[in-house]
């Protein structure tokens, strides 16, 4: 039986953000113990400590995707992440074979701020690689090309890729996905991180040579050649992480020559001058297990968001870590995510309205499922 009241009144934003973080945390436990197991909030390794404090559940977006999705009672996520999480959420525990199993009962999902984007997935929108790809065919056959799509990416490049063959990546299985699509084709369009597809493809013997960039906004040939196209074996989209492309390797450098016996632990979205001479390069995840699994006084500079390297440093204070960059980099759109927003959307389903809810259209749901599903059949 839904927990959901008869609806009131409309909750507006405002009201909240003069709130303190301890009514705010007070209010929003009494919600999570109306709702019970039929609730569950996700937060990203990338949140803020007061919004991970709430979190049912925490990791990286696939992860929390794929457990929310596995509960049985869960019939509300609130997702503190981004906008790509809660359209993978939505998709996920609304697939057709959970809905089957409900009896047809959706599970709502809800993203407590709107406008928590993602500057990286924001820099492929899906008429930007239709007309890329519709390009790419003056010059080569797109038959020979596979569509490989970051998790990193909305709904509408997932189901491209679920269209034309493609597949969904994540960090941690790119290399296999990659590899499955070079048994199809000769080719692939890797989006919408440049960082992540070159990195990845230098360890599988692929050549810079061999990996134009396709800039969306270039007049023509995507701002390469036809030649470097027609040679290509990776074609890469002009994408990036504002995050991860802040590092750079005179940080490493840097930490290195003032701290010897310092290990560099770096994500595979930053560019390749940092990620080539790096220790260990690896996904959120894999970085996590490092530290945890790490040796007591063991030195770490580690190159991803603030918030999960800080968490570290207070969950692991047998070990020395630090930030590897000088500048501070924070996912800005994940921070949008605060107590205020989070209380406001709780409070607000109690009283019967679902707000900022994330629904995604279900043909763009139904390619989007098979391309994930392609990809859970290779790893």
């Amino acid at each position: 039986m839904s927990s959901v009241a008869t609806p009131g009144p409309k909750l507006e934003l405002a009201p909240y953000k003069s709130l303190s973080n301890e009514e705010l945390a007070a209010r929003i436990q009494k919600v999570r113990d109306h709702f019970g197991s039929e609730l569950l909030i996700l937060g990203h390794h990338y949140q803020q400590d007061e919004v991970i404090e709430f979190s049912d559940l925490r990791g990286d977006s696939l992860q929390l995707s794929q457990m929310a999705a596995d509960s049985r009672d869960c019939r509300y996520i609130i997702f503190c992440g981004v906008h790509f999480m809660a359209e993978t959420a939505d998709m996920l525990a609304n697939r057709p074979e959970a809905l089957e199993d409900r009896k047809g009962e959706r599970v709502t999902v809800v993203l407590p701020d709107m406008a928590a984007g993602c500057s990286m997935a924001d820099m492929a929108a899906i008429e930007q690689v239709e007309a890329a790809w519709e390009d790419l065919g003056e010059y080569i056959d797109t038959n020979d090309i596979t569509p490989v799509t970051y998790i990193n990416s909305a709904a509408s490049l997932k189901a491209f890729c679920g269209k034309h063959g493609g597949i969904v990546c994540t960090s941690t299985n790119a290399p296999a996905v990659i590899e499955w699509a070079f048994k199809k084709t000769s080719r692939v369009l890797f989006f919408p991180d440049q960082h992540l597809g070159r990195n990845t493809a230098l360890k599988m013997g692929i050549t810079n040579d061999q990996m134009p960039v396709w800039d969306p906004y270039a007049e023509e040939c995507g701002g390469t050649s036809e030649e470097a196209i027609k040679n290509s074996k990776v074609v890469l989209w002009n994408g990036h992480c504002s995050v991860h492309q802040m590092f750079k390797a005179e940080h490493v450098h840097k930490f290195r020559k003032d701290i010897p016996d310092i290990k560099i632990l770096v994500h595979p979205e930053c560019p390749q001058e940092v990620n080539d001479i790096a220790d260990l390069s690896g996904s959120t995840g894999f970085i996590l297990k490092t530290i945890q699994s790490a040796e007591p006084g063991s030195k770490w500079a580690i190159g991803t968001e603030l918030h999960m390297v800080n968490r570290l440093k207070k969950e692991h204070p047998e070990q020395e870590i630090h930030f590897l960059s000088p500048v501070v980099c924070m996912c800005a759109t994940m921070y949008r995510i605060d107590l205020a927003h989070l209380c406001w959307s709780l409070e607000n389903l109690a009283e019967g309205h679902v707000v900022n809810q994330v629904a995604v259209d279900e043909e763009v749901s139904k390619w989007s499922l098979i391309a994930l599903k392609r990809m859970l059949e290779v790893v």
